[in-house]
């Protein structure tokens, strides 16, 4: 097995798919490295240090891919501005590769149909399933508690008032009210930055344990009943509603939204399109210089006028729509994800070969393109192919 780990192009992203120590690990156990100069510049790794730990360091990233027969990444094929292409046409016909996808997003469609006509078998890691022999490879968890953590920082900086209370001699400026809407790994911490900064937290999710959840860590639950068990799907995620119940949400959502200085929205559906829970009257109706963080924007985002990568103003109210929020923590972010891609390839990698067919849940379930078609359910139904 020959792996190759090119250098990620996307516009601020400084995370690389593989730290010295994984590469160490990766030559250990049979397989050749290929590393782009610079990959690991980004999370202060240098080139010397791959070379010292068995890999081969290429300047040029069409050799990288070439030459390899799995791609390891961190986010989604790109079109590389450099050399007039798209990494996806880049990659060997019938090579693998993993990463973060996003296959159910509709801007990466034409990408995931690319890959499937050149026979790629790929694999998001967004897609593995919640199972307890799946957590040291659950790079998504990884990456949303970064997400978590850092929505609100990047929140509380851009909101122009206090987070906590302070006392002045003008009198007691009150704290700043967040609302945490979904409280899955990303949301929890994102709680639990916002009650450590001092703001006063509610939080709303539709899964009964994950509410508990937050509400153990201090926030104020927002009041919306669902019938028993239609929030939860397959590894206790949240599953897809019905657009009546959508719009029952959104208006339970209101008010609060209207009385808030800071909205973090992180709610996801597993392998689909994440829902809109904040449209945009709710959004006119905010306090002005008021700060919304939409985390899911990778997968389409929770907020209806949420622009993916773009800061802006709606109605006076700050929109962020970052999309690559643990690139702002390159150091913790690489380590973590290294470490969990090492974990998955080790997984699906049985005796140096990959089997895209495997009846193994952690395959089957993240696997998008494969025997040159789209595999992957949430992208299949996101593209409009199937019903399931």
């Amino acid at each position: 097995m020959v792996i190759g780990v090119p250098r990620e192009i996307m516009p601020g992203e400084r995370r690389v798919a593989a730290t010295p120590d994984t590469v160490r690990e990766y030559v250990s156990a049979g397989a050749r490295v290929l590393v782009e100069r610079g990959a690991g510049a980004g999370a202060y790794y240098g080139d010397e240090e791959y070379r010292q730990a068995g890999a081969e360091v290429i300047s040029d990233v069409r050799e990288v891919f070439g030459r390899s027969t799995l791609i390891l990444k961190v986010k989604e094929p790109k079109h590389n501005k450099e050399l007039g292409g798209h990494e996806a046409e880049l990659i060997p016909e019938k090579a693998f590769l993993v990463c973060f996808l996003h296959p159910a997003n509709p801007l990466n469609h034409d990408m995931v149909r690319t890959l499937a006509a050149r026979g790629i078998t790929s694999f998001s890691l967004d897609s593995i399933p919640r199972v307890s022999r799946a957590q040291h490879m659950d790079a998504l968890t990884s990456m949303s508690t970064v997400a978590g953590y850092k929505a609100v920082i990047n929140a509380a900086h851009h909101l122009g008032r206090f987070v906590p209370m302070i006392p002045t001699d003008a009198g007691i400026i009150e704290p700043a009210r967040v609302l945490v809407v979904g409280t899955g790994v990303a949301g929890l911490q994102a709680i639990a930055t916002a009650k450590r900064l001092g703001g006063r937290v509610k939080a709303l999710d539709i899964r009964p344990e994950a509410n508990e959840q937050a509400r153990s860590l201090g926030a104020a639950l927002v009041p919306f009943e669902l019938p028993e068990g239609a929030g939860v799907g397959e590894g206790g995620y949240a599953q897809r509603l019905s657009e009546e119940w959508y719009q029952r949400e959104r208006e339970c959502l209101a008010p609060v939204v209207a009385e808030s200085d800071i909205v973090i929205l992180t709610a996801l559906v597993p392998r689909e399109r994440a829902p809109i829970l904040v449209d945009k009257a709710m959004v006119e109706r905010m306090k002005k210089g008021s700060v919304i963080v939409d985390i899911s924007i990778d997968q389409g985002g929770n907020c209806e006028v949420t622009r993916p990568g773009e800061e802006y103003a709606w109605n006076d109210v700050l929109v962020v729509g970052l999309i690559n929020i643990p690139a702002y923590l390159a150091v913790d972010s690489t380590r973590m994800f290294a470490h969990n891609l090492y974990e998955y390839v080790c997984h699906i990698a049985v005796n140096g070969k990959i089997d895209g067919n495997a009846p193994d849940e952690l395959v089957r379930e993240a696997c998008v393109t494969r025997d040159g078609a789209v595999v992957h359910k949430g992208t299949l139904k996101a593209m409009g192919l199937t019903d399931a």
